[in-house]
């Protein structure tokens, strides 16, 4: 794995974040909900870090800055259970474990959060993510036809992986996996 830090994103970190951001290629662009390209959007999650918001985010840094963000958002009235895991990673810092540290690190602060369910959003043809998401418990919940419009039009479908934290993490912990994962 990249030899990266994991920390709470801070003001300290906005221009690396902007940089980040507007470095990723227009194909991450199409499947990030938010224009990450609009430097707001970089000044809120910062801003999202005060107590009063649930919202919790992370970068990965090096020497060299920013590598890739982890947001944990939980979801608000009947779905409070439930957060929300977001993981980008820099093209050049992807296959060597990042994202899956990140992925790890969003699932501990939600067993830490109370959160009983994460939910994943991954574009049904970004194989890489799908199998990312499944080897750490995530398993498929729904499709939602056509739900995307890529830059050049085409209408993609969206999956919604879950993964239930009672029961992946009673499993883990009897088998001893959760202090592997930093969590025992």
């Amino acid at each position: 794995m990249i030899p990266a830090e994991i920390v709470p994103l801070d003001a300290q970190h906005f221009d690396g974040l902007r940089r980040f951001l507007e470095g990723l290629p227009e194909r991450d662009l199409t499947f990030i909900e938010e224009d990450v390209r609009d430097p707001a959007v970089a000044e809120r999650w910062v801003r999202e870090r005060k107590p009063e918001h649930p919202a919790r985010h992370w970068v990965a840094i090096d020497q060299a800055g920013v590598l890739a963000l982890v947001t944990l958002v939980p979801l608000a009235g009947w779905s409070s259970h439930v957060g929300r895991l977001r993981v980008i990673v820099d093209p050049a810092a992807r296959g060597q474990g990042l994202g899956r540290a990140l992925a790890r690190h969003g699932l501990r602060s939600a067993l830490d959060a109370g959160l009983s369910k994460v939910i994943v959003d991954v574009v049904a043809d970004d194989e890489y993510a799908l199998r990312l998401f499944e080897a750490l418990g995530f398993r498929g919940q729904a499709v939602l036809v056509d739900h995307i419009r890529d830059r050049d039009g085409r209408l993609r479908d969206l999956l919604v992986l879950a993964h239930d934290m009672s029961e992946e993490w009673s499993a883990m912990a009897s088998l001893g996996l959760a202090e592997d994962l930093g969590t025992g």
